[in-house]
This record gives structure tokens, C-alpha cells and sequence, in this order.
């Protein structure tokens, strides 16, 4: 199959196609992770954030290339999850505005969209690192540019894409030691690979489940829906539990080319009459091939019923209205409190477990947002955060290194001053607040945060998910494993054996501190033990011991 134009709806069936295959693939790309802990890692962030552009593109879908690439970008930027993520976001952004403004595109423009990506994903990145998704992405687009000069046709050129993309994801354990040495590939670029791979699918023609089909009628557009938007401002005035009926239903009934055995014939007037007895705010649009139906229906599942008797269902949309009225009163009051005096700082700080987020809110951060290694916040999340904040100055600690660029985004996306302290663990988040000065400058505060984190240094004590070999250390799934800031250090079935080879790694004759943070799967007990040790072993260590009930790490170490 021949294409030498690219269109909007061809463009979304690609997109749909390797969102598909990089769902179902996701848990094999998070299992390519270097370090064999159970985080949720680059599979899933990719797979989270391509999945939030599909719907984005979903139901801003059109045949305007430039459009639906425009549709994508929105959906990934909102939706980015961690460092892989983000740089998927890019690529797709950088992409979206080079065909920004075209109804279609040939082979030379498709590629040089791709090298466009390729210069804004490396553009996000403070410091690029190669034989990374990066390295895949750029020398993929490389090739797509050379082959585009040979060939006007866009798959042979996907191709080639391809075949590159997968020729350099074979060479990144020679450009990164320690993929060789654990014996595997990025993580990253082999989830580009399966995106890739959904372009070419869809490029020869072939289908799947997770592919949405394309509008096929624009007589039967949205315009005609916005008329209908609901008047969120007068809602203001009623109350949730006098909605009548409380899920707003949209869908499409095909009549003509209907999958449905036995069907009935369609009237508009007998189909209008009988949608009018489950519900309000009716809107029925039809003409020979499709119907578009627009209803407020307290059972949504008996209008399905009943429509599906005409023909077979598509683009199924049910909102609950009583949900949104909620949101919409918190949201007026959101309004009222910044309408008060703006704080002259905001404070967020992300973290995973009851006692972490309380121990950050006694310190003064003003909005903890739920995340950590087993769910990376979204730049979505942050920015949710952000709006929720009213202070001349905001001040973001993302505690992960996985969540840094997905925070600097929201930074930058953000219509308010956001300065992001790159602290990578919970440690340094808490070291950076003991620094933060209420009475100082933006940048006395900026510059006093980011020297407090280099001052501390983190030990975590968790669990492998896979046998490997981390230098000397050897490790067998299940095994529990400490780590030094970035290195494993030790590794055996004992868990308080390993938590004080951790500890002595990290502890030494300038040590002033220790603090200790349970977590799920360790207790007091255990953790007043491990304080006898340090006290025995380093005799001027003060310790200090907090529930901090965060998941997966049953210890978390602060050492300053």
C-alpha cells in the first residue's frame, strides 16, 4: 500500500495503533528497567502518557493533520509521567508544530516532522544522555530524512524509520555500561520501538481493537453538540442532589454499515419519543447512515440498550454530572480563596505515604501531591496543584529523579512563578525545606535549597522484582536490597542484615544525624534495633526514627 500523503485520520489511526501496542507491551518494556526494583517505571509512564494524548486525540480528532498532531501534543504534555514520558511528550510536540497549519503532509515533510521532535525532545533535556530513547529517536529520524529522498512513499519510509530505530536500540548497552552489564536495552527506546512499530501497522492498512475509527461523516460533527454545553455558571445556583438526571450520555449509532445481527428500522420520531421517557436535554441528529445522540439519563445503560437495537454503537461518552456539579462548587471556592492575600510562598512537595506527607506538612509545605517510585506524578497533576495555590512564588520539590522534568514542565506550562528544586530523594526534599526562608528572596531560597540537597545523603532499603548482577553484588528475585543514593550496595534474604550494610556504607566520622524512615514491611521494633547499631558503631550519631508508611521501601535512610 502506496502513501505518498499523510492526513489527519490516517495520522490518528497510527497514533492508535502504537498506543495499542505499547499498552499491551507495557509491563515488557518496565521489565527492561536497569535497577530490579518494583517502581512503575518507564513501560507504564509511556504507556500512561500515550494513552492520555489518544484520548485527546480522540475527541478532538480531525482530518487536518496539522490539527490532530496539534490534538496529540495537548493530550501527551498534559499527560507526561516521568523522564520517558516527557521526552515522549517532546517528541510528539516538536512534531505537532511542524506540520503546524497543513491539511496533509508528503514523505520529505513527515520526516523532517520527525527531526523536528527529535531537536525539541533534546531541547528538554538538561543533559542529554546517549543510548537512550534520545539516541533511538535521533538516528531513526536521521534515516527517515535520508530515505525520504530516495522515495516519495511515507510506509517505506516508516520503514526504514523502523529498521534503524531497532538497529540502534541493539547498540545502546555498547553506549551505557551498565545496560551491558545487566544485559539488557534501554527501556526507552524499546518503547518508541513498539510506537513505531503500531506506524507501520496501520500505515499497511491493517487493524486492531485499540484503533478508534475515524469520523466518516462530518455532516454529523461536534458543532453541533457545543450548542448543548451545559451553563456551568447557573449550576452554581442549584445543588447536587437535585439533579434529576444525573449522566450526561453521547454516542453514535451506525445504521448503514452496522455490526449488529437483526436490527430494527430506524425512524427518527418513534427513536426521538422513546429517549424523551429516560431523560432530558434530548439532541438526535441523523441522517441514511449515522445517528448522533446527545441525553441526560439517570439509567445510561437503558438508552444503550434501547439505541442498539437500530444499528452498533460508537464513540460512547457517559459523564456523571452529579460528580462534575461537585467539582464546580469546589472550584468556586478554589475562586474565593484567591481572591484573599496571595502567601508570598506556595510550597508543593511530592511524596508517597501517610507519615512522609505529614511529616512534609508540619514542615510547612502547603500541598503534597500523591507519587513516588510506584506512580510518577503527571505535569497535569502538578499544574492542578499549582492552580490550587495562591502565592507570589511556588516552589515545587518533585523528591524523585524520575519526576524532576515532568515537574520543570509544569514550571514552564504554568501561568504563576514556579521554581523547581531538583531534589531526587524524600531526604533531600526535607533538607531543602529546613534550608527554605520565609523572609528571603526567590533566589536566596533557590540557592540555599539546591546546596541543602547536596548536603544529605539517601539509603533506601527495598526488594528485587528479578535476579541480576549489579557490579560485585549478586541478587535473586525477592531478595532485599540496599541502596547507597544510586548503587546497590548489598543484597541477601535478611532484611535488618541488609539495613545496617546500608547504614555502615553510608555513615562515617563527619555523620552529625541519622534519621530513620519505617515503612511498610518493617516495624519500631526493628527500627529502635537499627538505632542501638548506629549508636554502637558510631558513637557521636544522633538518631531520630519516623513512621513515614511509605510503600515498597521498608526503610528509608536520611544521613547528614
Amino acid at each position: 500500500m502506496v502513501h505518498k500523503r499523510l492526513d489527519g485520520l490516517l495520522f490518528s489511526q497510527m497514533v492508535y495503533m502504537g498506543a495499542g501496542l505499547l499498552s499491551k507491551n507495557a509491563k515488557l518494556v518496565d521489565g527492561l528497567n536497569v535497577f530490579p526494583v518494583p517502581d512503575g517505571d518507564t513501560g507504564t509512564n509511556m504507556n500512561l502518557t500515550l494513552t492520555s494524548g489518544a484520548e485527546e486525540l480522540a475527541r478532538r480528532e480531525s482530518p487536518k493533520i496539522g490539527e490532530s498532531s496539534a490534538a496529540l501534543a495537548k493530550g501527551l504534555l498534559m499527560g507526561a509521567r516521568g523522564n520517558s514520558g516527557v521526552i515522549l511528550s517532546q517528541l510528539f510536540r516538536g512534531f505537532s508544530k511542524a506540520v503546524n497549519g497543513k491539511d496533509e503532509i508528503n514523505a520529505r515533510q513527515f520526516a523532517e516532522a520527525l527531526k523536528a521532535g527529535v531537536d525539541s525532545a533534546y531541547q528538554a533535556v538538561m543533559k542529554p544522555v546517549e543510548g537512550t530513547i534520545l539516541t533511538v529517536a535521533r538516528e531513526a529520524a536521521d534515516m527517515a530524512v535520508r530515505a525520504a529522498r530516495a522515495t516519495d512513499d511515507i510506509q517505506l519510509v516508516m520503514e526504514k524509520t523502523y529498521e534503524q530505530a531497532q538497529a540502534t536500540l541493539l547498540r545502546t548497552p555498547e553506549m551505557l555500561p551498565v545496560l551491558k552489564e545487566v544485559g539488557v536495552v534501554d527501556s526507552g527506546g524499546q518503547g518508541l520501538l513498539f510506537v513505531y512499530e503500531g506506524f507501520i501497522r496501520a500505515l499497511r492498512g491493517e487493524t486492531a481493537d485499540q484503533i478508534r475509527e475515524a469520523h466518516t461523516n462530518a455532516a454529523l460533527s461536534s458543532a453541533d453538540m457545543d450548542e448543548w454545553v451545559h451553563e456551568q455558571h447557573a449550576q452554581l445556583h442549584m445543588k447536587t442532589e437535585d439533579i434529576q438526571f444525573g449522566y450526561c450520555t453521547e454516542f453514535m449509532v451506525h445504521l448503514k454499515h452496522s455490526t449488529e445481527a437483526n436490527k430494527k428500522p430506524f425512524s427518527e420520531m418513534v427513536f426521538r419519543n422513546q429517549l424523551d421517557q429516560m431523560g432530558d436535554s434530548l439532541l438526535v441528529i441523523s441522517d441514511d447512515e449515522m445517528v448522533k445522540v446527545h441525553i441526560h439519563a439517570e439509567q445510561p445503560g437503558n438508552v444503550l440498550q434501547y439505541a442498539q437495537q437500530f444499528g452498533s454503537l460508537h464513540r460512547i461518552k457517559i459523564e456523571n454530572m452529579r460528580e462534575q456539579h461537585a467539582n464546580i462548587l469546589r472550584q468556586e471556592e478554589q475562586k474565593e480563596k484567591k481572591a484573599e492575600a496571595a502567601l508570598p510562598y506556595g510550597l508543593i512537595a511530592v511524596a508517597a505515604g501517610p507519615g512522609l506527607a505529614d511529616i512534609f506538612r508540619s514542615m510547612g509545605v502547603h500541598v503534597v501531591v500523591e507519587g513516588g517510585q510506584t506512580m510518577n506524578p503527571s505535569t497535569e497533576d502538578f499544574l492542578s496543584a499549582i492552580s490550587g495555590l495562591n502565592a507570589e512564588h511556588i516552589i515545587i520539590l518533585p523528591n524523585n529523579s524520575n519526576i524532576v522534568m515532568a515537574a520543570n514542565q509544569a514550571a514552564e506550562l504554568a501561568e504563576k512563578s514556579v521554581t523547581v528544586v531538583p531534589s531526587k530523594s524524600i531526604p533531600q526534599g526535607m533538607a531543602a525545606l529546613v534550608a527554605f526562608n520565609a523572609g528571603a528572596s526567590l533566589d536566596e531560597n533557590r540557592e540555599g535549597m539546591t546546596s541543602a540537597i547536596g548536603q544529605v545523603k539517601t539509603g533506601m532499603v527495598t526488594h528485587a522484582v528479578r535476579d541480576t548482577r549489579m557490579g560485585d553484588v549478586e541478587i535473586k528475585e525477592g531478595n532485599f536490597i540496599g541502596i547507597a543514593e544510586k548503587e546497590i550496595v548489598s543484597a541477601g534474604d535478611d532484611l535488618m542484615k541488609i539495613a545496617k550494610e546500608l547504614l555502615s556504607q553510608l555513615v562515617d566520622e563527619e555523620t552529625g544525624i541519622v534519621t530513620i524512615f519505617i515503612g511498610e514491611g518493617a516495624d519500631e521494633a526493628q527500627a529502635e534495633e537499627l538505632g542501638e547499631f548506629l549508636n554502637e558503631s558510631f558513637a557521636d550519631v544522633d538518631v531520630e526514627i519516623h513512621h513515614g508508611g511509605q510503600p515498597l521501601y521498608p526503610y528509608l535512610f536520611a544521613v547528614e
